[in-house]
């Protein structure tokens, strides 16, 4: 997993608990020492272990909390690949394009960066289907990513997100539409 998201858990940890929560968090997760570099790619079991190790010291599930990173990720892989994005883009025109664009580019950066495959689909005028998959099983992150979106462009109160298929599976299906 590419070092970003890590460098960005350990700021969510950080702002949402405290430094030494981080600090017990990787003590836990048996990778104290470990400086996670956002230009390096790192062991999916590193996040793995950091999410489960979470879950146990807070009582959250591991699903739940993913999902509310998911969210908190938004607005700095936004800001990274603002050059990319088209300024009218809203949300469903963003997860239309982050399979070409924002992902291509992520996996041309580094030979090992592996984003999940999106398969994005517009149904209708204000509704598309994404076929979140990957090996990770980390589903909830995709669902709290596209709710972040929502949140992002303030549209949180229109969009309605709905996995279709349990969330911790390899294969996920989010319904996201737009209400008016």
């Amino acid at each position: 997993m590419h070092g970003t998201i890590f460098t960005l858990l350990k700021r969510y940890v950080q702002t949402q608990y405290d430094h030494s929560a981080w600090i017990r968090l990787v003590e836990a997760a048996g990778i104290s020492g470990l400086d996670f570099d956002h230009k390096h790619v790192y062991p999916d079991e590193h996040m793995y272990a950091l999410v489960g190790h979470a879950a146990a010291m807070t009582g959250i599930p591991a699903a739940e909390l993913q999902e509310k990173f998911g969210e908190y990720l938004v607005p700095d892989l936004l800001y990274m690949y603002q050059k990319l994005m088209d300024p009218s883009w809203r949300t469903l025109e963003m997860l239309e394009h982050t399979e070409q664009v924002m992902h291509k580019r992520v996996r041309e950066e580094h030979e090992d960066n592996a984003p999940p495959v999106l398969d994005v689909r517009r149904v209708g005028p204000d509704e598309v289907v994404v076929e979140y998959v990957s090996k990770r099983r980390m589903g909830a992150l995709a669902v709290g990513i596209v709710r972040g979106l929502a949140v992002y462009f303030d549209e949180a109160d229109r969009i309605e997100v709905t996995p279709t298929t349990r969330e911790d599976g390899e294969h996920v299906h989010i319904r996201v539409r737009r209400r008016a």
